[in-house]
């Protein structure tokens, strides 16, 4: 005898980076598990490999996943988990004020948005004089690490991932796509680049947009109050 079948219900949602609204439906038990056994690994190719198989299942098949921005897979996947399992979920946190503490923290993961930083900017200035500088593209699932931090990847790693961003070189009205050079040539424009150069370019990671959400604390043993933020996928999914 056949078992009943169980009908999900769909939501939309718009995602961050775009003006585009995005049918979605919850995770199924067995999407779920796979997601946080890959979280738990810690492998980034597996976290990789299970987040685009259980969006692109979730959305219907209807993205372009590799193409996103990491905010909007984060965004996305929260969104998902907070209609899959609930909008308010616990989590277990390091008190601040004495680094050894444990406490419970609810969080209602509709009110998670991604937070955009002022100072955010995608053309970056090089030289004033010659007016040379570069327009950067977000790093995507499809070209990036998760978790990728521009800090902390080795050296060959962050300038694969940077030359991946850049759309576009331009001196003065002079504009040199990124698609007609090769990713050597571009990796030697950055190489070239002087040190201050650099800090500007890494400033556009260090502010890209992120799913990010402060919450105050209190810790049971002390009854010190502090400030704890989640950001990013490990921190939603722990």
């Amino acid at each position: 005898m056949a078992l009943p079948t169980i009908e999900t219900p769909r939501y939309e949602l718009t995602l961050p980076s775009q003006d585009i609204k995005v049918q979605f439906r919850p995770f199924l038990v067995k999407e779920e598990k796979i997601l946080l056994v890959a979280m738990e690994s810690k492998d980034n190719n597996e976290i990789i490999t299970a987040t685009k198989d259980i969006l692109k299942a979730c959305t219907f098949d209807k993205l372009e996943i590799d193409s996103l921005p990491m905010f909007d897979i984060e965004f996305l996947l929260l969104q998902i988990r907070s209609k899959s399992v609930g909008e308010v979920a616990n989590f277990k946190v390091i008190c601040p004020d004495d680094k050894q503490t444990a406490t419970d923290v609810e969080l209602d993961l509709s009110t998670v948005e991604v937070q955009v930083d002022d100072e955010h900017n995608n053309n970056v200035v090089i030289d004033e004089e010659r007016k040379l500088g570069l327009v950067l593209n977000y790093p995507s699932l499809g070209i990036t690490k998760a978790g990728f931090d521009v800090n902390k990847e080795n050296v060959d790693t962050m300038f694969n991932v940077v030359a991946s961003c850049i759309d576009h070189i331009y001196e003065g009205d002079k504009t040199y796509p990124a698609k007609d050079s090769t990713k050597k040539e571009l990796v030697e424009f950055l190489e070239g680049l002087s040190q201050q150069a650099f800090i500007k370019i890494r400033k556009f990671f260090d502010t890209m947009p992120q799913l990010r959400h402060e919450v105050e604390v209190t810790n049971p043993k002390t009854g010190v109050k502090s400030k704890v933020t989640f950001k990013g996928l490990q921190d939603f999914f722990q």
